[in-house]
């Protein structure tokens, strides 16, 4: 039997694992193992990296394309049905090939019931643009796991105006499978991709859940700052950088998220003044 979790909290965790780039069984397996022992921790929720099925340093569009999957592929496939045995919900991203034959950076939210959101990345990261389609919709916001949760991808969340979207939507969690290339930072500092997770989560009032991938892949390395951020800012669980592959939880009261109050007199959503950031969207 899986450890108990108090009825009023979801034990939420991040699978940072390596993928391998041209190795999407491998990968597939990788990313089933870690959910299934994450599933017997307890966890409800689980979340994988960005691209986990196929890698992401791409050689060519060719390359990718040769990795690619439908949404409802045979990632999502394998997906559906450790959700179904377990009862979980799982985020994770593929390589998608879309059925007007255009390849997006997806992140699929699969639980009991099938595939409940595909995702396509919106803000495209340095050579994703020769690869990619950058998508257009706005971040799914569903109903799963007993919560609200939404999905965004790695690079979307240093855009406040986007992850301000699911939060005016209800969004208790936002949920991001990443891959943070690993960039200079002064000596003892936290990754700057760590910090602006923690101010989406304290700015919106909402849990943020970010897994990240580990292992280097054709000379890039990567953060491996995966992170579940409470909403004051505050990390619940992780980071842990350099520490590989390993899973974090966090058993996170999600409805709580629901109180945008900061102070007695203060809410960070009905405080807004929408008349006055007209330039943000004309810009």
């Amino acid at each position: 039997m899986p450890p108990t979790t108090p009825a009023d909290l979801t034990r939420v965790a991040c699978c940072q694992l390596g993928p391998r780039i041209g190795e999407p069984d491998a990968n597939r397996a990788a990313g089933l193992a870690a959910a299934e022992a994450a599933a017997a921790g307890g966890a409800g929720i689980v979340l994988l990296p960005e691209l986990s099925a196929s890698g992401y340093v791409f050689r060519d569009s060719a390359e990718a394309r040769g990795l690619a999957e439908p949404a409802d592929g045979p990632t999502a496939a394998a997906w559906a049905g450790l959700a179904r045995r377990h009862g979980i919900t799982i985020v994770g991203g593929i390589c998608e090939l879309g059925a007007d034959d255009l390849l997006y950076n997806t992140a699929l939210v699969v639980d009991a019931a099938g595939v409940r959101a595909a995702y396509r990345k919106a803000h495209l990261w340095d050579a994703e643009k020769l690869v990619f389609t950058p998508g257009d919709a706005p971040p799914p916001v569903i109903e799963t796991a007993g919560t609200t949760l939404a999905v965004v991808i790695c690079y979307d969340l240093e855009f406040p105006e986007w992850v301000r979207l699911p939060a005016l939507a209800g969004a208790h969690l936002l949920c991001a499978p990443a891959n943070w290339p690993a960039l200079p930072r002064p000596e003892g500092e936290r990754p700057m991709e760590v910090v602006r997770a923690q101010a989406t989560a304290g700015i919106n009032r909402m849990f943020v859940a970010v897994c990240d991938r580990t292992g280097a892949e054709r000379g890039v390395d990567w953060v491996g700052g995966s992170v579940i951020v409470d909403p004051d800012g505050w990390p619940l669980a992780g980071p842990q950088t350099g520490e590989g592959e390993v899973t974090i939880t966090a058993d996170c009261d999600l409805a709580s998220a629901a109180d945008k109050r900061i102070s007695e007199r203060n809410d960070v959503l009905t405080d807004r003044r929408p008349s006055l950031y007209g330039g943000v969207t004309s810009a």
